[in-house]
């Protein structure tokens, strides 16, 4: 029978090639806002909104697609989902109004979050469980790898060409994508789990305990990250140099989401994401002091990106161990609390900005840093004591 344990570096390249496309087009409308203000006759600021709905549109969508894939099927909801994704691309190439491009932001933001918890789930589903972590990581390195490696030049084509041609590429690469996963996950992969129709008081309880590190690493880490190229800049960097501060951090994300999978399988969930919650907070404090100093700048903010995405691939197979049943929707709450922290993060941190400078960002993020390891050591279970949401046993 096919299934991806036969040929499972086809199946990682399709997972890692789809994230890859979800974080070009997440990443993309950054760099893209002043070249869409103009375009519509908005400020900067309304402009911003086009990737505040996709965000808005994620975290409430994704708990719910994931139930769904749950309950029919992962394969079915990614291949639909992406669909979905190619056709908002296609017609945002195609808005003429601000306000119908913010309606396709919210529809592409939904198709996105069918997208990425269903490919986390499928390749839980079918990696080894002494290579699960590992695994889970190769595919995040795909997202992350878009911030330097595709958002960057679609957004130079976005500026040379202009908008619709960059988006009628993005739906035609969605399209491909369909195709490839068609064939990367056969149609026995991802069938729909025989679960319950909602978790007990219990499993709820444990799953809500186990998103508190998220949430709280996302506010941390965003808090810093929204405001390290305005940061920067107030210490004297040119845009250049900025530039290639953001590379830096790219690529050394990149590195910590492939260690922290490894850490994770030959260490456990819990002690990698607490390493990584503890050296997040020194390496801000580290970060600080060499701002100040204005000497290796480049070379700690690369150490924090490593160190802050030791987190996410340990959180991950975490719980795609914990809760084997509902593996869909658990990761689609776990992306939801990671697109909550986000959106608290730039909140805490531009308050930060505002009361003191990006100096008081970095203790302020520093502080909430540390709260997230001693967070995760209280609430996240160790080995012999983890609970699980299992479908009961039919006598």
């Amino acid at each position: 029978m096919k299934t991806t344990q036969m040929m499972p570096v086809a199946a990682l390249a399709v997972a890692w090639l789809t994230m890859f496309l979800v974080g070009t087009e997440l990443f993309v409308f950054s760099p893209l806002l002043p070249t869409l203000a103009v375009n519509y006759d908005v400020s900067a600021r309304v402009a911003g909104l086009s990737v505040t709905t996709f965000s808005f549109s994620y975290m409430v969508s994704a708990p719910l697609l994931g139930h769904i894939s749950d309950r029919i099927g992962r394969r079915r909801v990614l291949i639909c989902c992406l669909v979905a994704f190619g056709a908002a691309n296609l017609l945002t190439a195609a808005a003429t109004q601000f306000r119908w491009l913010l309606v396709l932001r919210l529809f592409a933001g939904a198709a996105a979050a069918g997208v990425s918890p269903s490919i986390y789930s499928l390749v839980g589903d079918a990696a080894p469980p002494h290579r699960r972590a590992t695994w889970l990581a190769m595919t995040v390195s795909g997202l992350l790898a878009s911030l330097a490696l595709g958002a960057s030049p679609a957004s130079l084509v976005g500026a040379t060409l202009g908008w619709a041609p960059l988006f009628i590429a993005l739906a035609a690469v969605s399209s491909a994508l369909v195709a490839l996963n068609c064939w990367a996950w056969p149609s026995e992969c991802g069938h729909a789990v025989p679960v319950a129709t909602q978790l007990d008081f219990l499993a709820a309880a444990s799953l809500t305990r186990r998103l508190v590190p998220m949430i709280v690493w996302g506010t941390g880490l965003y808090g810093v990250y929204t405001y390290l190229g305005a940061g920067l800049v107030t210490f004297g960097f040119s845009k250049a140099q900025v530039a290639r501060a953001v590379m830096v951090y790219g690529f050394g994300a990149i590195a910590g989401s492939l260690i922290g999978g490894r850490l994770a399988d030959l260490l456990g969930a819990k002690y990698t994401a607490g390493v990584s919650l503890a050296g997040l907070c020194a390496c801000f404090l580290l970060l600080l002091l060499a701002l100040r100093a204005g000497v290796l700048v480049d070379f700690v903010v690369g150490l924090s990106a490593a160190v802050a995405q030791l987190f996410f691939p340990a959180q991950q197979s975490g719980l795609v161990k914990d809760f084997p049943g509902r593996r869909g929707a658990v990761l689609a709450w776990n992306n939801s609390a990671l697109f909550l922290g986000i959106s608290l993060g730039s909140l805490i941190g531009g308050e930060a900005v505002a009361i003191g400078s990006f100096d008081t960002t970095l203790i302020v993020c520093a502080a909430i840093a540390l709260i997230g390891c001693i967070t995760n050591w209280i609430v996240v279970p160790g080995p012999a004591r983890v609970q699980t949401s299992r479908p009961e046993h039919r006598r």
